[in-house]
C-alpha cells in the first residue's frame, strides 16, 4: 500500500518538533507558576477543547497549580464521546447483518448505543473487527469481494483526510465493497456553537493534533467576534502553563496564538485539507448531549457519495443511557 504524502510529511516534521521541544525551557517559568497560583483577579474560565488536553492537564497534575479562580473546563473536543447513540445503534444494525463487518478502533467498541455497545453485540454474534489504521481494510476488501466492510469513520480534523485518502485509494483499485458510516466532526463549528449559547468562557487552549490539519489562523475570525484569546497548545505540562498563563495575560482580546510553532503552521497541511475537501462537505450533525450543529459534520459528496452506509438519516439522537452526562460535563 502507498503511503499518502501528507501522512509521511507530517510524521517527520512531528518527530522533528518533538526533539526540538524537549531542548525549550520556558522562560521564567518559576515566575509564571507564580502568577497562576496566586491570581486573585475576576474568576477565569478556560475551555481546553481537546480530549487529549484533558488527559494531560490531569496528568501533569496542572489543576493544583493554580488559584482557585482559575477554572479549566472540558470541551466536546473527544469525538467518541460526542457521537450520538442512533450512530451506534446503526453500527450494530450493520454488524449483525449477513456478509457485512464493522471495522472501528478500539475506543469505539464499549461506547454505548440506547440498547448495547459494539463490545456487547458481539456476543450476540456481531462481525465485529478492531482496526489500528483504516487502510487495513484495503487489503480485506480485495481478499473478500461478497462481504461488505463498514468502517466506523469517527473523529475530527485529524483523521478525516485518512478517510478521504482511503476512498480515493478505493476508487483506484476498484473496489466496490467498502463503505463508511460517518460521524465526523469539524471543531470550528462547535466552538463558535458553546460561545453562542454560553458566552461566559474567557479564553480556549486549542487543540494541538486538530490544528496541525486547520491551521492557527483559523481560529482567528473567532477570536475576533468574541474578543477572546484562543491559544494553540502542546501537551507538556510547561506547554500547558505557558498556555494557561497566555489566557490570562490577553484575557478580552480577540486574539490566537500559536504555541505549538515545531508542530502547527499558520495554514496548516494544505494537502490534508484539499483532500477532505474532495471527498466530503459540510452539513449539520448532530453531538452526543449536544444537539444539532450547523455545518460540524463532515458527509460522503459527489462520486464519493457511494460509499456511504446511510449516514445522512443519522441526525438524532434518541434517548441517552442511563447515568450519561456528557452535556453537564461541558
Amino acid at each position: 500500500m502507498q503511503a499518502a504524502p501528507f501522512r509521511s510529511s507530517m510524521g517527520q516534521r512531528r518527530r522533528k518538533c518533538w526533539r526540538f521541544w524537549e531542548k525549550c525551557k520556558l522562560k521564567n517559568q518559576e515566575e509564571i507558576l507564580k502568577q497562576l497560583k496566586n491570581y486573585d483577579g475576576p474568576p477565569l474560565k478556560i475551555m481546553e477543547v481537546c480530549g487529549t488536553h484533558t488527559a494531560a492537564l490531569f496528568r501533569h497534575g496542572i489543576h493544583s497549580l493554580l488559584s482557585p479562580k482559575i477554572q479549566l473546563i472540558s470541551g466536546p473536543g473527544c469525538p467518541v464521546c460526542v457521537t450520538p447513540t442512533q450512530y451506534i445503534d446503526r453500527l450494530v444494525e450493520i454488524s449483525l447483518t449477513p456478509h457485512h463487518q464493522v471495522w472501528t478502533f478500539g475506543d469505539m467498541m464499549k461506547v454505548p448505543g440506547e440498547e448495547e455497545s459494539l463490545s456487547q453485540a458481539m456476543g450476540r454474534g456481531a462481525q465485529v473487527h478492531m482496526m489500528y489504521s483504516p487502510f487495513q481494510v484495503l487489503e480485506a476488501a480485495l481478499a473478500n469481494p461478497d462481504i461488505t466492510y463498514v468502517l466506523a469513520a469517527v473523529g475530527f480534523e485529524t483523521t478525516t483526510p485518512l478517510y478521504a485518502q482511503l476512498l480515493k485509494e478505493a476508487r483506484e483499485k476498484g473496489l466496490k465493497n467498502i463503505r463508511l458510516l460517518t460521524s465526523l466532526k469539524q471543531i470550528l463549528p462547535a466552538m463558535e456553537w458553546i460561545l453562542s449559547h454560553r458566552n461566559t468562557i474567557d479564553g480556549f487552549l486549542c487543540p494541538g493534533h486538530v490544528s496541525t490539519i486547520i491551521g492557527w489562523k483559523a481560529y482567528q475570525p473567532l477570536a475576533e467576534s468574541y474578543e477572546k484569546p484562543m491559544v494553540v497548545a502542546g501537551f507538556t505540562g510547561t506547554h500547558l502553563l505557558k498556555s494557561i498563563h497566555r489566557i490570562l495575560e490577553h484575557r478580552g482580546e480577540g486574539k490566537v496564538f500559536n504555541d505549538y510553532p515545531g508542530v502547527v503552521s499558520e495554514e496548516g497541511n494544505l494537502l490534508a485539507k484539499q483532500r477532505m475537501e474532495e471527498v466530503f462537505q459540510p452539513e449539520e450533525a448532530v453531538w452526543r448531549g449536544l444537539g444539532a450543529i450547523a455545518d460540524s459534520g463532515w458527509y460522503l459528496k459527489g462520486p464519493f457519495a457511494e460509499y456511504d452506509m446511510g449516514s445522512y438519516g443519522l441526525r438524532k439522537d434518541k434517548k441517552l443511557p442511563p447515568g450519561c452526562l456528557c452535556r453537564e460535563v461541558i
